[in-house]
């Protein structure tokens, strides 16, 4: 009985052993696959942000660049007409914008997406 009761315990404790080794390989697993491409998503993200940042604080000081040259360097612009240099700026940064958004609306994923025609969509 003694030997039985030793091998039921050597049995139970490789079984103890297998299942904190599988719980163990599960950790590990969910965490290779969801917390390592999060941390590698959000990295993507940051340096993201902080480029759309620089590239927007880059285009606002063109800007102002722009509106400084049309306002000091030309004669043009004096007594009533003082306004124009800060329209020709505003349409100048709405033609940024707008090419910045079809750039984004057109960009690289619009070619990726398969094209359908009217035939497949009614099937």
């Amino acid at each position: 009985m003694g030997i039985m009761n030793g091998a039921l315990k050597a049995g139970i404790a490789k079984l103890k052993e297998s299942g904190t080794d599988s719980f163990e390989l599960t950790v590990d697993y969910v965490k290779q696959e969801t917390v390592d491409p999060l941390k590698a998503l959000g990295r993507f993200l940051a340096f993201g942000a902080v480029g759309a940042f620089m590239m927007g604080l880059g285009v606002l000081f063109a800007l102002i660049a722009v509106l400084r040259i049309l306002q000091e360097e030309t004669g043009a612009f004096h007594g009533n007409l003082s306004w124009l240099p800060y329209l020709i700026v505003a349409v100048l940064g709405c033609g940024v914008i707008s090419l910045a958004a079809w750039r984004v609306v057109s960009g690289p994923a619009k070619r990726r997406r398969p094209q359908t025609t009217s035939t497949e969509e009614t099937k």
